[in-house]
């Protein structure tokens, strides 16, 4: 069967407005034209791909099929021809970048500052999150996020150095509730967990003795996903902490928090801009790669 291609471009409009008039207004046609186009390939396939009422536009089963399987396609081809006339343009154009609100060296200021310094033309759209998700799925250029949870996919650059995960805690808690000597003992201890989301359950507490991986459930009396706020409460006293070591490094240099259990936490990959394996990449994206390189 020959390809549509244009049949197709306009079912991809119309499934990401959900609209036949955005669709229309998008590729700069008629709102017939997009309905007639919409019909001559559900008839070409033999199969409706968009339903329709006076209210809403929806796709079908075989609609959302298709969409799945096509949009990434269209995308990569969209992504060879842009990089083909623009290979020795100036970066220009938005940024969209999904960083874990843990990668302190990348969302602290000076990489991002000094980067939109030096490449005026690109706007950077910074979602920090810590969801697990496909950022080709949702739109994103590229992500930042530890080396150890990254896709086998996917081409990643450092981003920091080695890093460390510790436990802390303020003087004031170490001087009412004594010192752990042992990570077991951090059960019998009031602990400040961190969830990734919502419905995530809190993080567990990982830890290395003699070579041998394991981790403590610890049973929080206070839980956030805001990491500042893990950070402040345990500073007040409130108990003891677990997060990444370049985190807590301004309030263990200050004498806010003490590092405890020190020799069972061992330093791991650090974190690393990742983004889908092409060949071709757009100029904005080129550019941040190249910047990171050197910030190291």
């Amino acid at each position: 069967m020959a390809v549509d291609l244009n049949g197709i471009s306009v079912f991809l409009a119309v499934a990401e407005a959900r609209s036949f008039r955005a669709a229309a207004d998008h590729l700069g046609v008629t709102r017939p034209a997009v309905s007639q186009t919409i019909r001559r390939l559900e008839d070409r396939l033999g199969v409706a791909l968009v339903q329709r009422t006076t209210r809403s536009v929806s796709l079908t089963e075989a609609g959302e099929r298709l969409y799945q399987r096509v949009a990434p396609a269209i995308a990569e081809v969209s992504l060879a021809l842009d990089a083909t006339a623009d290979r020795d343009a100036a970066p220009s154009g938005l940024l969209r970048l999904a960083v874990s609100s843990i990668a302190e060296r990348f969302i602290a200021g000076p990489l991002l500052a000094s980067f939109t310094e030096a490449h005026p033309a690109v706007q950077i759209d910074v979602n920090v999150t810590d969801e697990e998700f496909d950022i080709v799925a949702e739109g994103y250029d590229a992500g930042v996020r530890l080396g150890e949870v990254i896709e086998q996919d996917m081409i990643a650059v450092p981003v920091s150095g080695e890093q460390r995960q510790t436990v802390v805690a303020a003087p004031s808690y170490l001087s009412r509730y004594g010192r752990p000597t042992h990570p077991s003992e951090l059960v019998r201890h009031r602990c400040i967990g961190w969830r990734p989301a919502p419905r995530s359950a809190p993080y567990r507490w990982e830890f290395s003795e003699n070579g041998r991986e394991f981790d403590v459930a610890v049973n929080p009396e206070i839980t956030t996903n805001d990491m500042w706020l893990m950070v402040r409460t345990a500073c007040a006293g409130a108990g003891i902490t677990f997060g990444m070591e370049e985190t807590f490094r301004p309030y263990l240099e200050s004498g806010q928090l003490v590092p405890l259990l020190q020799e069972y936490c061992p330093p791991f990959a650090g974190f690393y801009l990742y983004f889908p394996s092409r060949r071709n990449l757009a100029p904005k994206l080129r550019a941040l790669i190249d910047h990171v390189r050197r910030h190291r």
